[in-house]
């Protein structure tokens, strides 16, 4: 999947829809706001108080919905965080990126996103770097 992609950053799809393809269309954004270790202990049972919400962005309804169904199939809430275009508002140093919130929390921190990268997660001249070195 990623060689369809090459090239193309959610970002830069999001800004340019010159670069999408029919199979763009199905492409979802999850599971980036959440860190990995969480994803087990943070499981809980539908209607659970301190269940943790995920946003989840797409193009599609019908494989938005999809990928909701998992979410809460494997024990979180899921919120509409909107279009592939807006799903910027879950990218890392948004209020919601990392932040274990409920549904009220993820839509609020979505509401409260700014399109402005924060510095620490800017590009640089020496990006990528390397994951020893990190740019």
């Amino acid at each position: 999947m990623k060689a369809r992609f090459k090239g193309c950053t959610p970002r830069q799809y999001g800004r340019d829809r010159k670069l999408a393809t029919p199979d763009m269309q199905q492409l979802i954004k999850a599971f980036n706001t959440i860190e990995a270790t969480h994803l087990q202990p943070g499981a809980e049972a539908a209607g659970s108080a301190d269940r943790i919400a995920l946003a989840v962005a797409g193009d599609d309804i019908g494989t938005e919905s999809k990928a909701m169904a998992l979410i809460d199939w494997i024990g979180f809430d899921a919120v509409d965080g909107g279009t592939i275009a807006e799903s910027w508002r879950q990218q890392p140093g948004s209020p919601g990126y990392l932040k274990d919130y409920g549904v009220q929390g993820v839509r609020s921190a979505l509401a409260e996103a700014n399109p402005e990268r924060q510095p620490e997660w800017r590009a640089t001249p020496n990006s990528p770097g390397t994951y020893d070195s990190p740019a």
